[in-house]
C-alpha cells in the first residue's frame, strides 16, 4: 500500500514538473543580441538556505517585466479584445534586485514615452529599421521581445539580465489562484474600457477585475498613462503581499496552481525558461518582502512635439538608471 503511494506521489510530481516546465516559453535574447549591450553584473552565490550544495543567486539583478497585450487565444481576446495576432508593451517595468535579494526597486517606463528605436535583429533573420521619436511600446509590436530589450538597453544604459512577459489571462489566472489582491483605491473608478467601476476605499480583487483595474486609464485623474502607472504598481504590492501571506511552499496545492497559472502565460529568455531556473530565482527572493519594494516612475515630461506623449527628464532619469548599475 505504501509502495503504491509513494509511486502515485512520484509520478504525480513527475507530471506536475513537466506540465509547468513545458507551459514557458523561452527567447534566446542573448543569441539575438550578441554582445553590443550594456555591461553584465557580476554575482557571487549565497549559500543555499537549505543546506544543500547548490548555491543560490545573491548578487544584483535587472529584469524587464512585460505585460502583453497579446490577442493570440480565445481567453486572450475575451479579456483584452483586438485582432488576433497583434501585441504590443501594455506594462513595462525594470525590476532592479539589490545584492543579496532583499529589496528591490521597480521602475515603470511609460509606454508613451518618445524614444529612438534602434535596429533590432528579427525572427526571419532580417533586421527591424531604427526610428526615432517613435512610441516606446513599438518596440515591442515590431520586433517582439528581443526589441523590446534592445530598446530598453539603448534607453537606460543598463543591462536586463533576463526578460520575462506575462499576458492578459495568465495575469488574471495568477490573480485567481492567489485568491485575488487587496488593493485600496483613491478615488471612484468608472471606465467604460477597462469595464471597471469602484468606490473609492478598499476592495479584495479577482482576477479579470485585476486587470481590468491595471488597464484603467481614461477615467483616473488626467486619462494618462502616467495614472495607469500609479494603479499598476499598487497591484506589483498588492500582489507582493498575498503571496507572502499564502506562504505557499507550506501549501504545495496551492503551490502548483498559482504556478501553473503563471507559466501558463509565460514568456521568458532562455535563461529563465525552465521550472528548475525560475525556481532557484524564487527561492533566491525568499527574503523579500512588500515592505522592501520601492515602485518608482521613470522621470518624464510632456514632449515638445506632441503633448500627449513624454519624453525622459534628463538629467534626473540618466541618475535613476545609473543607480540601478
Amino acid at each position: 500500500m505504501l509502495a503504491g503511494l509513494l509511486v502515485l506521489g512520484a509520478g504525480a510530481a513527475a507530471w506536475a514538473y513537466l506540465r509547468l516546465d513545458g507551459n514557458i516559453r523561452g527567447v534566446d535574447i542573448d543569441q539575438a543580441l550578441g554582445d553590443d549591450r550594456p555591461a553584465r553584473s557580476t554575482a557571487a552565490p549565497a549559500p543555499s538556505p537549505y543546506g544543500d550544495a547548490s548555491p543560490l543567486p545573491a548578487g544584483p539583478l535587472n529584469l524587464l517585466v512585460l505585460g502583453s497585450d497579446s490577442r493570440s487565444g480565445a481567453e486572450n481576446r475575451k479579456l483584452g479584445g483586438g485582432p488576433e495576432g497583434g501585441a504590443r508593451s501594455d506594462t513595462a517595468m525594470v525590476v532592479h534586485l539589490d545584492a543579496g535579494r532583499t529589496s528591490a526597486t521597480v521602475v515603470s517606463i511609460p509606454r508613451d514615452t518618445l524614444v529612438d528605436r534602434p535596429s533590432c535583429p528579427a525572427e526571419d533573420g532580417d533586421t527591424t529599421r531604427p526610428a526615432s521619436g517613435v512610441m516606446f511600446n513599438t518596440a515591442y509590436e515590431v520586433g517582439g521581445p528581443v526589441c523590446a530589450v534592445k530598446t530598453v538597453e539603448a534607453l537606460t544604459g543598463v543591462r536586463m539580465d533576463h526578460y520575462v512577459e506575462i499576458d492578459f489571462a495568465g495575469f488574471a489566472r495568477l490573480v485567481d489562484a492567489l485568491g485575488g489582491v487587496t488593493v485600496t483605491t483613491r478615488e471612484d473608478i468608472d471606465d467604460d474600457r477597462s469595464h471597471l467601476t469602484l468606490d473609492a476605499g478598499t476592495h479584495h480583487l479577482d482576477g479579470e477585475q485585476a486587470l481590468a483595474l491595471a488597464r484603467t486609464r481614461y477615467d483616473v485623474g488626467d486619462g494618462s498613462d502616467l495614472n495607469r502607472i500609479t494603479l499598476q504598481q499598487d497591484l506589483v504590492r498588492a500582489l507582493v503581499r498575498q503571496i507572502t501571506a499564502l506562504d505557499l511552499p507550506a501549501d504545495p496545492a496551492a503551490l502548483f496552481r498559482a504556478a501553473d497559472a503563471l507559466t501558463g502565460g509565460l514568456t521568458t529568455d532562455t535563461g529563465l525558461d525552465s521550472l528548475g531556473e525560475l525556481a532557484s530565482l524564487a527561492r533566491s527572493l525568499e527574503g523579500l518582502t512588500a515592505d522592501r519594494v520601492t515602485t518608482v516612475t521613470m522621470p518624464v515630461l510632456p514632449a515638445p512635439s506632441d503633448p500627449n506623449r513624454v519624453v525622459p527628464d534628463e538629467p534626473e532619469a540618466g541618475r535613476l538608471w545609473a543607480s540601478l548599475t
